[in-house]
Protein backbone atom coordinates (compact mmCIF):
# COMPACT_ATOMS: atom_id res chain seq x y z
CA UNK A 1 0.00 0.00 0.00
CA UNK A 2 0.88 3.71 -0.51
CA UNK A 3 1.79 5.63 2.18
CA UNK A 4 -1.70 7.78 1.54
CA UNK A 5 -3.62 4.42 1.67
CA UNK A 6 -1.70 3.30 5.21
CA UNK A 7 -2.61 6.71 6.79
CA UNK A 8 -5.98 6.09 5.42
CA UNK A 9 -6.57 2.93 6.73
CA UNK A 10 -4.77 3.66 10.17
CA UNK A 11 -7.43 6.86 10.95
CA UNK A 12 -10.22 4.67 10.26
CA UNK A 13 -8.55 1.87 12.40
CA UNK A 14 -8.07 4.27 15.50
CA UNK A 15 -11.86 5.72 14.78
CA UNK A 16 -13.02 2.34 14.99
CA UNK A 17 -10.90 1.74 17.83
CA UNK A 18 -11.99 4.70 19.73
CA UNK A 19 -15.67 4.30 19.09
CA UNK A 20 -15.18 0.70 20.49
CA UNK A 21 -13.32 1.18 24.12
CA UNK A 22 -16.17 3.98 24.36
CA UNK A 23 -19.11 1.65 24.05
CA UNK A 24 -17.82 -1.11 25.86
CA UNK A 25 -17.31 1.69 28.94
CA UNK A 26 -21.21 2.21 27.96
CA UNK A 27 -21.47 -1.39 28.30
CA UNK A 28 -19.60 -1.53 31.86
CA UNK A 29 -22.19 0.84 32.97
CA UNK A 30 -24.70 -1.50 32.40
CA UNK A 31 -23.91 -4.05 33.64
CA UNK A 32 -23.46 -1.74 37.25
CA UNK A 33 -26.86 -0.19 36.61
CA UNK A 34 -28.46 -4.28 36.70
CA UNK A 35 -26.02 -4.93 39.75
CA UNK A 36 -27.42 -2.33 41.55
CA UNK A 37 -31.17 -3.34 40.60
CA UNK A 38 -30.40 -6.47 42.44
CA UNK A 39 -29.71 -5.61 45.46
CA UNK A 40 -32.95 -3.95 47.75
CA UNK A 41 -32.59 -0.41 48.35
CA UNK A 42 -33.21 1.41 51.87
CA UNK A 43 -35.62 4.60 51.55
CA UNK A 44 -33.55 7.52 52.94
CA UNK A 45 -35.83 9.54 55.82
CA UNK A 46 -37.50 12.91 56.16
CA UNK A 47 -35.97 14.62 59.07
CA UNK A 48 -38.05 16.74 61.08
CA UNK A 49 -39.77 20.11 60.31
CA UNK A 50 -36.80 21.36 62.80
CA UNK A 51 -33.68 20.04 60.86
CA UNK A 52 -34.07 21.52 57.58
CA UNK A 53 -31.64 24.05 56.46
CA UNK A 54 -31.57 27.15 55.09
CA UNK A 55 -32.04 26.72 50.91
CA UNK A 56 -31.71 29.61 47.99
CA UNK A 57 -32.94 28.71 44.96
CA UNK A 58 -31.21 29.73 42.05
CA UNK A 59 -33.61 30.48 38.75
CA UNK A 60 -30.81 31.61 35.68
CA UNK A 61 -32.62 33.74 33.22
CA UNK A 62 -32.39 35.00 29.77
CA UNK A 63 -35.31 35.92 27.77
CA UNK A 64 -37.77 33.42 28.78
CA UNK A 65 -40.88 35.18 28.35
CA UNK A 66 -43.01 31.99 27.70
CA UNK A 67 -42.27 29.95 30.62
CA UNK A 68 -41.15 31.96 33.41
CA UNK A 69 -44.38 32.69 34.70
CA UNK A 70 -44.82 28.58 35.47
CA UNK A 71 -41.34 28.92 36.46
CA UNK A 72 -42.04 30.81 39.46
CA UNK A 73 -45.75 28.98 40.28
CA UNK A 74 -43.43 25.62 40.42
CA UNK A 75 -41.13 27.62 42.84
CA UNK A 76 -43.54 29.00 45.12
CA UNK A 77 -45.34 25.99 45.24
CA UNK A 78 -42.39 24.07 46.46
CA UNK A 79 -43.01 22.64 50.22
CA UNK A 80 -40.65 24.14 52.24
CA UNK A 81 -40.57 26.20 55.62
CA UNK A 82 -40.92 29.75 53.76
CA UNK A 83 -38.30 31.11 56.60
CA UNK A 84 -36.02 28.96 55.24
CA UNK A 85 -36.17 29.33 51.64
CA UNK A 86 -34.72 31.92 49.66
CA UNK A 87 -35.56 32.53 45.67
CA UNK A 88 -33.20 34.21 43.02
CA UNK A 89 -34.55 35.07 39.79
CA UNK A 90 -30.66 36.01 38.64
CA UNK A 91 -32.27 37.59 35.06
CA UNK A 92 -30.27 38.93 32.40
CA UNK A 93 -33.14 39.66 30.34
CA UNK A 94 -33.55 42.48 27.53
CA UNK A 95 -36.76 41.60 26.72
CA UNK A 96 -40.60 41.71 28.84
CA UNK A 97 -39.37 39.02 30.79
CA UNK A 98 -38.32 41.42 33.39
CA UNK A 99 -41.57 42.87 33.26
CA UNK A 100 -43.67 39.59 33.86
CA UNK A 101 -41.25 38.68 36.47
CA UNK A 102 -42.20 42.10 38.82
CA UNK A 103 -45.97 41.41 38.03
CA UNK A 104 -45.96 37.73 39.12
CA UNK A 105 -43.62 38.80 42.19
CA UNK A 106 -46.72 41.03 43.39
CA UNK A 107 -48.55 37.97 43.34
CA UNK A 108 -46.49 36.02 45.67
CA UNK A 109 -44.90 38.55 48.01
CA UNK A 110 -48.00 38.82 49.50
CA UNK A 111 -48.02 35.37 50.11
CA UNK A 112 -45.13 35.41 52.19
CA UNK A 113 -43.34 33.91 49.42
CA UNK A 114 -39.16 34.91 49.18
CA UNK A 115 -38.61 36.07 45.71
CA UNK A 116 -35.56 38.40 45.01
CA UNK A 117 -35.40 39.62 41.28
CA UNK A 118 -31.90 40.24 40.72
CA UNK A 119 -30.79 41.96 37.58
CA UNK A 120 -27.06 42.27 37.03
CA UNK A 121 -25.04 45.28 35.85
CA UNK A 122 -24.37 43.45 32.32
CA UNK A 123 -24.45 39.50 31.18
CA UNK A 124 -20.31 39.00 31.63
CA UNK A 125 -19.96 35.30 32.53
CA UNK A 126 -23.33 34.38 30.91
CA UNK A 127 -24.94 31.90 32.93
CA UNK A 128 -21.80 30.63 35.06
CA UNK A 129 -21.57 34.79 35.55
CA UNK A 130 -25.40 34.84 36.71
CA UNK A 131 -25.14 32.21 39.31
CA UNK A 132 -21.69 33.19 40.65
CA UNK A 133 -23.32 36.50 41.44
CA UNK A 134 -26.25 35.11 43.11
CA UNK A 135 -24.25 33.16 45.19
CA UNK A 136 -22.64 35.85 46.67
CA UNK A 137 -25.66 37.11 47.92
CA UNK A 138 -27.56 33.72 48.71
CA UNK A 139 -27.94 33.06 52.54
CA UNK A 140 -28.82 29.62 52.15
CA UNK A 141 -26.60 26.30 53.28
CA UNK A 142 -27.65 24.61 49.87
CA UNK A 143 -28.32 25.58 46.18
CA UNK A 144 -31.12 24.04 44.57
CA UNK A 145 -30.59 25.36 40.61
CA UNK A 146 -33.77 25.23 37.74
CA UNK A 147 -33.54 26.28 34.40
CA UNK A 148 -36.62 28.30 33.14
CA UNK A 149 -38.13 25.57 31.68
CA UNK A 150 -38.12 23.06 34.58
CA UNK A 151 -41.18 22.36 36.46
CA UNK A 152 -40.33 20.40 39.94
CA UNK A 153 -42.82 18.91 41.80
CA UNK A 154 -43.41 20.93 45.24
CA UNK A 155 -41.98 17.72 47.41
CA UNK A 156 -38.54 17.86 45.47
CA UNK A 157 -36.44 19.71 48.20
CA UNK A 158 -37.56 17.51 50.63
CA UNK A 159 -36.83 14.08 48.33
CA UNK A 160 -33.14 15.63 47.95
CA UNK A 161 -31.84 17.16 50.96
CA UNK A 162 -32.14 14.06 53.19
CA UNK A 163 -29.67 12.69 50.92
CA UNK A 164 -26.84 14.95 51.69
CA UNK A 165 -26.19 12.64 54.59
CA UNK A 166 -22.71 13.31 55.00
CA UNK A 167 -20.74 16.49 54.97
CA UNK A 168 -18.42 15.68 52.02
CA UNK A 169 -21.85 15.04 49.63
CA UNK A 170 -21.68 18.06 47.12
CA UNK A 171 -24.26 17.91 45.24
CA UNK A 172 -27.56 15.85 44.42
CA UNK A 173 -28.46 15.50 41.09
CA UNK A 174 -32.31 14.09 40.13
CA UNK A 175 -33.54 12.56 36.73
CA UNK A 176 -34.80 14.95 34.06
CA UNK A 177 -38.39 14.14 33.09
CA UNK A 178 -39.99 15.75 29.72
CA UNK A 179 -42.86 17.84 29.69
CA UNK A 180 -43.07 17.42 26.32
CA UNK A 181 -41.99 14.26 24.60
CA UNK A 182 -44.75 13.04 22.60
CA UNK A 183 -44.76 16.66 20.78
CA UNK A 184 -43.07 15.53 17.61
CA UNK A 185 -40.54 12.43 16.11
CA UNK A 186 -37.73 14.96 17.30
CA UNK A 187 -39.01 15.44 20.71
CA UNK A 188 -39.16 11.63 21.38
CA UNK A 189 -35.83 10.73 19.91
CA UNK A 190 -33.90 13.28 22.00
CA UNK A 191 -36.41 11.82 25.06
CA UNK A 192 -35.13 8.31 23.93
CA UNK A 193 -31.42 9.18 24.25
CA UNK A 194 -31.49 11.96 27.63
CA UNK A 195 -33.22 8.71 29.50
CA UNK A 196 -30.54 6.29 28.57
CA UNK A 197 -27.87 9.01 30.18
CA UNK A 198 -30.34 9.89 33.15
CA UNK A 199 -30.99 5.75 33.83
CA UNK A 200 -28.12 3.69 32.79
CA UNK A 201 -25.24 6.47 32.67
CA UNK A 202 -26.01 8.51 35.36
CA UNK A 203 -27.17 5.63 37.68
CA UNK A 204 -24.04 3.28 37.15
CA UNK A 205 -21.37 5.82 37.53
CA UNK A 206 -22.53 6.80 40.42
CA UNK A 207 -23.36 2.88 41.79
CA UNK A 208 -19.64 2.24 40.55
CA UNK A 209 -17.94 5.20 42.73
CA UNK A 210 -17.24 7.32 39.31
CA UNK A 211 -17.19 10.63 38.60
CA UNK A 212 -20.77 11.96 37.21
CA UNK A 213 -21.61 15.41 36.45
CA UNK A 214 -24.41 17.92 37.61
CA UNK A 215 -26.49 18.75 34.94
CA UNK A 216 -26.66 22.60 34.93
CA UNK A 217 -30.08 22.42 36.58
CA UNK A 218 -32.94 20.12 38.58
CA UNK A 219 -30.30 19.42 41.08
CA UNK A 220 -28.84 20.34 44.70
CA UNK A 221 -25.27 21.74 45.53
CA UNK A 222 -23.69 22.39 49.25
CA UNK A 223 -22.87 25.97 49.05
CA UNK A 224 -19.24 25.29 51.05
CA UNK A 225 -18.83 23.14 48.22
CA UNK A 226 -19.13 25.19 45.15
CA UNK A 227 -16.68 27.77 46.98
CA UNK A 228 -14.07 25.16 47.97
CA UNK A 229 -13.80 23.73 44.33
CA UNK A 230 -13.07 27.53 43.16
CA UNK A 231 -16.86 29.16 42.17
CA UNK A 232 -18.61 29.23 38.84
CA UNK A 233 -16.15 29.78 35.85
CA UNK A 234 -17.02 31.20 32.69
CA UNK A 235 -13.83 29.94 30.25
CA UNK A 236 -16.07 26.86 29.06
CA UNK A 237 -19.58 26.45 27.96
CA UNK A 238 -20.59 23.64 30.13
CA UNK A 239 -19.90 25.30 33.34
CA UNK A 240 -21.56 22.43 35.14
CA UNK A 241 -19.50 19.85 33.93
CA UNK A 242 -16.43 21.90 34.46
CA UNK A 243 -17.50 22.41 38.43
CA UNK A 244 -18.45 19.28 38.63
CA UNK A 245 -14.82 18.04 38.10
CA UNK A 246 -13.28 20.48 40.09
CA UNK A 247 -15.29 19.31 43.13
CA UNK A 248 -14.93 15.53 42.36
CA UNK A 249 -11.09 16.19 42.21
CA UNK A 250 -10.90 18.08 45.28
CA UNK A 251 -12.43 14.74 47.31
CA UNK A 252 -16.53 16.22 47.27
CA UNK A 253 -18.60 13.16 46.61
CA UNK A 254 -22.03 13.30 44.29
CA UNK A 255 -25.05 11.41 44.38
CA UNK A 256 -27.67 10.58 42.00
CA UNK A 257 -31.22 10.27 42.66
CA UNK A 258 -33.13 8.26 39.86
CA UNK A 259 -36.33 8.39 41.62
CA UNK A 260 -36.98 11.84 41.61
CA UNK A 261 -37.68 13.39 38.38
CA UNK A 262 -37.91 17.44 37.23
CA UNK A 263 -39.96 17.61 34.04
CA UNK A 264 -38.77 20.19 31.95
CA UNK A 265 -39.22 20.85 27.48
CA UNK A 266 -37.59 19.33 25.09
CA UNK A 267 -36.24 21.53 21.64
CA UNK A 268 -39.03 21.35 19.19
CA UNK A 269 -36.86 22.63 16.22
CA UNK A 270 -34.07 21.60 14.42
CA UNK A 271 -32.12 25.07 15.20
CA UNK A 272 -32.84 25.10 18.98
CA UNK A 273 -31.31 21.21 19.16
CA UNK A 274 -28.29 22.43 17.04
CA UNK A 275 -27.45 25.47 19.18
CA UNK A 276 -28.07 23.03 22.34
CA UNK A 277 -25.89 20.19 21.01
CA UNK A 278 -23.18 22.68 19.93
CA UNK A 279 -23.01 23.99 23.25
CA UNK A 280 -22.80 20.95 25.10
CA UNK A 281 -20.46 19.13 22.84
CA UNK A 282 -18.18 22.22 22.79
CA UNK A 283 -18.31 22.19 26.31
CA UNK A 284 -17.52 19.16 27.10
CA UNK A 285 -14.00 19.01 24.57
CA UNK A 286 -13.57 22.93 26.40
CA UNK A 287 -13.86 20.88 29.93
CA UNK A 288 -11.61 18.45 28.47
CA UNK A 289 -8.64 20.48 27.62
CA UNK A 290 -9.25 21.95 30.91
CA UNK A 291 -9.18 18.87 33.10
CA UNK A 292 -7.90 15.96 31.56
CA UNK A 293 -4.56 16.19 32.23
CA UNK A 294 -5.51 16.98 36.09
CA UNK A 295 -7.51 13.19 35.57
CA UNK A 296 -4.58 11.95 34.49
CA UNK A 297 -1.87 12.78 37.30
CA UNK A 298 -4.98 12.10 40.29
CA UNK A 299 -4.75 9.41 42.86
CA UNK A 300 -7.88 7.04 42.07
CA UNK A 301 -8.89 3.80 41.04
CA UNK A 302 -8.15 2.63 37.20
CA UNK A 303 -11.23 2.08 36.70
CA UNK A 304 -12.59 5.87 38.00
CA UNK A 305 -10.17 6.89 35.74
CA UNK A 306 -10.75 5.41 32.75
CA UNK A 307 -14.80 6.02 33.26
CA UNK A 308 -13.55 9.72 33.73
CA UNK A 309 -11.24 10.04 30.53
CA UNK A 310 -14.36 8.60 28.17
CA UNK A 311 -16.49 10.63 30.35
CA UNK A 312 -14.57 13.77 29.77
CA UNK A 313 -13.63 12.57 25.98
CA UNK A 314 -17.27 11.40 25.15
CA UNK A 315 -18.29 14.74 22.27
CA UNK A 316 -14.85 12.92 20.66
CA UNK A 317 -17.21 9.98 19.38
CA UNK A 318 -18.82 12.12 16.89
CA UNK A 319 -15.56 13.64 15.35
CA UNK A 320 -14.90 9.54 15.28
CA UNK A 321 -18.46 8.61 13.58
CA UNK A 322 -18.22 11.39 10.96
CA UNK A 323 -14.37 10.10 9.94
CA UNK A 324 -15.46 6.51 9.76
CA UNK A 325 -18.47 7.30 7.89
CA UNK A 326 -16.37 9.51 5.14
CA UNK A 327 -13.71 7.39 4.97
CA UNK A 328 -15.86 4.02 5.14
CA UNK A 329 -16.71 3.92 1.08
CA UNK A 330 -12.89 4.62 -0.03
CA UNK A 331 -12.16 1.85 2.43
CA UNK A 332 -14.55 -0.02 0.15
CA UNK A 333 -12.24 0.33 -2.94
CA UNK A 334 -8.96 -0.01 -1.56
CA UNK A 335 -10.60 -3.65 0.02
CA UNK A 336 -11.56 -4.50 -3.49
CA UNK A 337 -8.19 -3.26 -4.57
CA UNK A 338 -6.26 -4.74 -1.95
CA UNK A 339 -7.28 -8.29 -1.43
CA UNK A 340 -4.10 -9.35 0.31
CA UNK A 341 -5.61 -7.21 3.24
CA UNK A 342 -8.51 -8.90 4.55
CA UNK A 343 -7.73 -9.55 7.63
CA UNK A 344 -6.91 -5.90 8.29
CA UNK A 345 -9.93 -5.13 7.21
CA UNK A 346 -12.43 -7.36 9.45
CA UNK A 347 -11.57 -4.68 12.02
CA UNK A 348 -14.40 -3.78 10.90
CA UNK A 349 -16.25 -6.11 13.01
CA UNK A 350 -15.47 -3.71 15.89
CA UNK A 351 -18.52 -1.79 14.63
CA UNK A 352 -20.58 -4.88 15.35
CA UNK A 353 -19.69 -5.31 19.00
CA UNK A 354 -20.07 -1.98 19.20
CA UNK A 355 -23.39 -1.60 17.91
CA UNK A 356 -24.47 -4.86 20.33
CA UNK A 357 -22.90 -2.82 23.48
CA UNK A 358 -25.01 0.10 23.01
CA UNK A 359 -28.08 -1.91 22.22
CA UNK A 360 -27.92 -3.15 25.78
CA UNK A 361 -27.47 0.16 26.98
CA UNK A 362 -29.87 2.13 25.50
CA UNK A 363 -32.65 -1.19 25.51
CA UNK A 364 -31.57 -1.16 29.84
CA UNK A 365 -32.98 2.39 29.88
CA UNK A 366 -35.97 1.57 27.93
CA UNK A 367 -36.87 -1.41 29.70
CA UNK A 368 -37.38 0.86 32.59
CA UNK A 369 -40.20 2.71 31.00
CA UNK A 370 -42.04 -0.33 30.48
CA UNK A 371 -40.88 -3.31 32.64
CA UNK A 372 -41.97 -5.88 29.91
CA UNK A 373 -39.01 -7.49 27.13
CA UNK A 374 -42.05 -7.77 24.51
CA UNK A 375 -43.13 -4.15 24.81
CA UNK A 376 -39.38 -2.78 25.02
CA UNK A 377 -37.96 -4.25 22.13
CA UNK A 378 -41.31 -3.56 20.20
CA UNK A 379 -40.35 0.23 20.95
CA UNK A 380 -36.55 0.01 20.73
CA UNK A 381 -36.02 -1.49 17.29
CA UNK A 382 -37.59 1.97 15.57
CA UNK A 383 -36.72 4.31 18.12
CA UNK A 384 -32.51 3.11 18.10
CA UNK A 385 -32.42 3.28 14.61
CA UNK A 386 -34.17 6.90 14.29
CA UNK A 387 -31.80 7.96 17.06
CA UNK A 388 -28.75 5.98 15.87
CA UNK A 389 -29.06 7.94 12.17
CA UNK A 390 -30.12 11.14 13.93
CA UNK A 391 -26.73 11.10 16.22
CA UNK A 392 -24.88 10.19 12.89
CA UNK A 393 -26.74 13.03 11.07
CA UNK A 394 -25.47 15.45 13.82
CA UNK A 395 -22.12 14.24 14.02
CA UNK A 396 -20.75 17.05 11.62
CA UNK A 397 -22.44 19.92 13.08
CA UNK A 398 -21.18 18.06 16.42
CA UNK A 399 -17.75 17.76 15.16
CA UNK A 400 -17.10 21.12 14.33
CA UNK A 401 -17.88 22.17 17.95
CA UNK A 402 -16.18 19.54 19.46
CA UNK A 403 -12.61 20.65 17.65
CA UNK A 404 -13.37 23.98 18.22
CA UNK A 405 -13.37 23.63 21.94
CA UNK A 406 -10.15 21.25 21.47
CA UNK A 407 -8.50 24.29 20.01
CA UNK A 408 -9.67 26.76 22.66
CA UNK A 409 -11.73 28.84 20.20
CA UNK A 410 -14.14 30.63 22.26
CA UNK A 411 -17.91 31.69 21.30
CA UNK A 412 -20.44 33.07 23.59
CA UNK A 413 -23.13 31.04 25.56
CA UNK A 414 -26.19 30.69 23.66
CA UNK A 415 -29.24 29.17 25.46
CA UNK A 416 -31.75 26.97 24.25
CA UNK A 417 -35.22 28.73 23.67
CA UNK A 418 -38.24 27.45 25.48
CA UNK A 419 -41.96 27.89 24.15
CA UNK A 420 -44.03 26.45 27.22
CA UNK A 421 -44.80 23.46 24.60
CA UNK A 422 -46.20 20.36 26.46
CA UNK A 423 -46.86 16.59 24.96
CA UNK A 424 -48.52 18.00 21.16
CA UNK A 425 -50.13 21.34 22.79
CA UNK A 426 -48.92 25.20 21.42
CA UNK A 427 -46.37 25.63 18.89
CA UNK A 428 -42.95 27.38 18.55
CA UNK A 429 -44.10 29.00 15.08
CA UNK A 430 -43.70 32.58 14.66
CA UNK A 431 -42.83 32.71 18.35
CA UNK A 432 -39.94 35.01 19.55
CA UNK A 433 -36.45 33.17 20.13
CA UNK A 434 -37.01 30.59 16.62
CA UNK A 435 -33.15 29.83 15.71
CA UNK A 436 -32.40 29.43 12.04
CA UNK A 437 -29.67 26.89 11.35
CA UNK A 438 -29.54 27.23 7.11
CA UNK A 439 -25.72 27.92 7.14
CA UNK A 440 -22.88 26.59 5.44
CA UNK A 441 -22.90 23.08 7.17
CA UNK A 442 -26.74 22.90 6.43
CA UNK A 443 -25.47 22.59 2.96
CA UNK A 444 -22.55 19.89 3.29
CA UNK A 445 -25.04 17.52 5.49
CA UNK A 446 -27.10 17.85 2.33
CA UNK A 447 -24.48 16.90 0.52
CA UNK A 448 -23.17 14.07 2.94
CA UNK A 449 -26.96 12.55 2.14
CA UNK A 450 -25.69 12.58 -1.56
CA UNK A 451 -22.45 10.92 -0.62
CA UNK A 452 -23.73 7.87 1.08
CA UNK A 453 -25.98 7.45 -1.19
CA UNK A 454 -23.36 6.84 -3.54
CA UNK A 455 -22.11 4.29 -0.95
CA UNK A 456 -25.19 2.66 -1.02
CA UNK A 457 -25.06 2.29 -4.89
CA UNK A 458 -21.15 1.03 -4.60
CA UNK A 459 -22.34 -1.76 -2.51
CA UNK A 460 -24.33 -2.89 -5.53
CA UNK A 461 -21.31 -2.63 -7.58
CA UNK A 462 -19.39 -3.93 -5.46
CA UNK A 463 -21.29 -6.98 -4.74
CA UNK A 464 -19.98 -5.75 -0.91
CA UNK A 465 -22.92 -5.60 1.53
CA UNK A 466 -20.79 -5.00 4.90
CA UNK A 467 -21.81 -1.72 4.78
CA UNK A 468 -24.77 -1.18 3.50
CA UNK A 469 -26.80 -0.95 6.54
CA UNK A 470 -24.45 1.70 8.29
CA UNK A 471 -24.62 3.51 4.58
CA UNK A 472 -28.73 3.41 5.12
CA UNK A 473 -28.47 5.15 8.49
CA UNK A 474 -26.16 7.44 7.30
CA UNK A 475 -28.38 8.61 4.45
CA UNK A 476 -31.35 9.29 6.62
CA UNK A 477 -29.50 10.69 9.76
CA UNK A 478 -28.05 13.76 6.95
CA UNK A 479 -31.16 13.59 4.78
CA UNK A 480 -33.18 13.86 7.98
CA UNK A 481 -31.06 16.91 9.63
CA UNK A 482 -30.83 18.65 6.42
CA UNK A 483 -34.69 18.65 5.68
CA UNK A 484 -35.42 19.52 9.15
CA UNK A 485 -33.23 22.32 9.43
CA UNK A 486 -34.16 23.68 6.05
CA UNK A 487 -37.84 23.41 6.87
CA UNK A 488 -37.54 24.41 10.13
CA UNK A 489 -36.07 27.38 9.34
CA UNK A 490 -38.77 28.42 6.81
CA UNK A 491 -41.33 27.77 9.38
CA UNK A 492 -39.56 30.13 11.62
Amino acid sequence: MTIPQLLLVAVYGLCLAFIFCYSLMQLHLTYLYWSRKKLPTTPIPIPEEKDWPAVTVQLPLYNERYVVERLIDAMAALDYPRHLLQIQLLDDSTDETSELISQKMQQYVKAGVRLEHIRRPDRTGYKAGALQYGLERASGDFIAIFDADFVPAPDFLKRTLPAFSHERVGVVQTRWGHLNQEYSLLTRLQAFGLNAHFTVEQSGRNIGGHFINFNGTAGVWRKSCIVDAGGWQADTLTEDLDLSYRAQLGGWVFRYLEDVEAPAELPAAMGALKSQQFRWTKGAAETARKHLGQVLRARMPLSTRLHALFHLLNSGIFICVLLTALLSIPMLFLKHRSPGLELLFQLGALLLVSLLALIAFYWTALYQQYRSVWQTTKHFVPSFFLFLSMSMGLSLHNSLAVMEGYMGRKTPFIRTPKHNLVQRGGTWRQQAYAVRSINPVTLLEGLLALYFGYGIVIAFQLQDFGLLPFHVMLVLGFGSVFLYSLFHSWRA
